[in-house]
């Protein structure tokens, strides 16, 4: 299928079936996810912190993102291929467009940025460059150092309405989902029954969205030195790898006292 054709059915499962989306970072674990049919690939800025070993995201390149998602796009997935533009580039229209041209040519089949109605004309430049937006609203990990941290969105009405405003301003704008991230569980959902588009929720409790999103890394418990309180992982491979790397180990200089 075309990038279009990819969008254009995952916008049709809005209602009808819950979107599935990992994060990837390279070719094999993107094929293994492909393989799993899960929906979306996202080469998300999160590699950051669980590939590059940086405190956040606000260390993340243009080029860190196009190095991992030519990685992704080598697979060839049946899936949606989303790169995360990084921060500081697309701090106007016409910068937002030629970032996301440039992960288009490394392979991403549609783009994410961070923010709500203040992005709109971010949004609509790229989509006139031709390329597919997701939004993302509620806690933006670009704005952790502004912010002090990570913190819940939605707490009270004002706050609220302001994310079902910026939702309603991004599907305006032309986005074909959003990503809603660490909002309160209620507010998340009267987002998604305010908005034609769907929804992919992370921390914002359970069915609350369209979708689902998760770090792959806290999926298989292969990052055990911070875990998301929301974080449900369905593995534990830190422990194995480590006793499998034990034993490698061992092996090796067993056979050397022979």
């Amino acid at each position: 299928m075309t990038a279009q054709q990819k969008v254009d059915a995952l916008m049709m499962l809005k209602g009808k079936q819950r979107i599935t989306a990992l994060t990837a970072y390279d070719y094999p674990m993107a094929r293994l996810l492909d393989e799993a049919e899960i929906d979306i690939l996202l080469v998300g800025d999160s590699l950051g912190m669980v590939v590059l070993g940086f405190p956040d995201t606000t260390h993340v390149t243009m080029e860190h993102m196009l190095h991992h998602i030519a990685a992704v796009a080598r697979t060839q997935p049946r899936a949606l291929i989303l790169g995360d533009l990084p921060i500081h580039s697309y701090n106007s229209p016409s910068e937002a467009a030629k970032s996301a041209l440039r992960l288009r040519e490394a392979g991403a089949e549609a783009v994410k940025l961070e923010g709500g109605i203040n992005e709109a004309e971010k949004i609509k430049a790229i989509i006139d460059a031709g390329i597919p937006v997701i939004g993302h609203i509620g806690m933006l990990p670009q704005h952790v150092l502004e912010e002090r941290g990570y913190r819940k969105k939605g707490k009270n009405e004002s706050s609220a309405q302001s994310l079902i405003d910026d939702a309603q301003a991004l599907e305006k704008a032309g986005v074909c989902a959003i990503v809603l991230e660490s909002i309160i569980a209620d507010v998340a959902m009267r987002i998604t029954s305010a908005i034609g588009v769907p929804t992919i929720g992370i921390g914002c409790g359970d069915a609350t969205c369209d979708g689902e999103v998760a770090v792959i890394t806290d999926l298989l418990g292969s990052y055990p030195w911070f875990v998301p309180p929301f974080a449900k992982p369905e593995a534990q491979l830190a422990p194995q790898i480590i006793a499998a790397a034990r034993a490698f180990r061992a092996r090796i200089q067993h056979s050397l006292t022979q």
